[in-house]
């Protein structure tokens, strides 16, 4: 009897491509309420196998050295295939990660308003990767008009949200709102997200318009124009991360050549190590103007102000290179 020859890499790319389509499929049927925890946990599925495929294909183990039975984690494989923590592809998986990670009775039909532009990016990403690293067109599987996702696109105000949920949910969904929105705007790539929207003009510029509206008072549908509400989540809209994103983004646009040198002699740039000696030597997290607890079911996160962002560059820029030494020696001394 002839053996048939089993590949595993093989298996791993055709099961990654039916987690993918069963993804889509969920996700573009507008009967199903579960589409968005059932999209992500399908197309986490199939960046996983898809990934470990590559792994496998480059010679590389897809099981824990320790634990030879125990296949790696998708954070695992991300680390692997995608070191770079801050390449947007990166970032729009990790995101998705998170979602699909969140307890069940935390996600609303209105987090598809915050998640709907990354899921479209993360459909194309799939199809690219796929193609790049197995040399398959997801279109022989399924057609290229499928690949759009079909989103309901009603978003709530921040001050709707706080009416319609309970304050646990609609702090989570605030606060991931507004994580999402900054991290966009500091990634501006469609390799992180590709808005969904429509825009708005005066009759005048009807041919750029995705649709016309008049101003009318007694009018069907009357425009009116809308005040913004101030909550924390727009005066501190930065998480711990996109935070060191933008004070990065500051020292190199004002050339400030900070730097600091690690236990071991190594020269670090700014990054979390460093922001953590500010975070606590100036008590940040007790500092309103600074920082802002969310409190979320039994765990507490911290986003932070512009203008902590602004304070800490300043700090930095009286002596870029003792800063951080000086900032360690002070709080060992507390």
């Amino acid at each position: 009897m002839e053996q048939l020859n089993y590949n595993i890499e093989d298996k791993l790319v055709e099961k990654s491509i039916e987690a993918f389509i069963l993804g889509l499929e969920v996700y573009n049927k507008p009967t199903i309420k579960y589409r968005i925890e059932g999209f992500s946990f399908f197309i986490v599925n199939a960046w996983e196998l898809m990934l470990k495929a590559k792994m496998l294909k480059d010679g590389k183990s897809i099981y824990f050295k320790d634990n030879p039975s125990r296949t790696l984690s998708i954070e695992n494989v991300i680390n692997e295939v995608y070191p770079n923590k801050t390449q947007p592809l990166r970032i729009n998986l990790e995101k998705i990660i998170v979602l699909r990670n969140t307890s069940t009775h935390f996600i609303t039909e209105d987090y598809e308003t915050v998640y709907a532009p990354l899921f479209q990016a993360n459909v194309l990403l799939f199809s690219e990767q796929l193609q790049k690293f197995h040399n398959h067109d997801i279109t022989g599987d399924i057609a290229q008009n499928f690949l759009t996702l079909s989103a309901n696109m009603e978003p709530l105000t921040n001050e709707q949200i706080k009416m319609k949920y309970p304050a646990e949910i609609a702090t989570k969904l605030l606060f991931q709102k507004n994580d999402i929105q900054i991290t966009s705007e500091l990634h501006d790539s469609e390799k992180f997200s590709i808005p969904i929207k429509h825009n708005l003009y005066q009759v005048k510029s009807k041919g750029t318009s995705d649709f016309t509206f008049k101003i009318e008072k007694d009018g069907e549908t009357p425009v009116n124009i809308v005040t913004k509400y101030k909550d924390p989540s727009e005066t501190h809209k930065f998480s711990h991360d996109n935070l060191i994103i933008e004070i990065e983004k500051r020292l190199k646009k004002q050339e400030i050549d900070f730097s600091y040198m690690t236990v071991a002699g190594e020269k670090r740039v700014f990054n979390g190590y460093s922001l953590g000696f500010f975070i606590k030597f100036y008590d940040v997290k007790s500092n309103e103007k600074f920082a802002f607890k969310h409190v979320i079911g039994k765990s507490e996160t911290y986003t932070y102000s512009q203008q902590f962002a602004e304070f800490v560059v300043d700090e930095i820029k009286k002596a870029p290179q003792t800063i951080v030494e000086k900032l360690k020696k002070a709080n060992k001394k507390r």
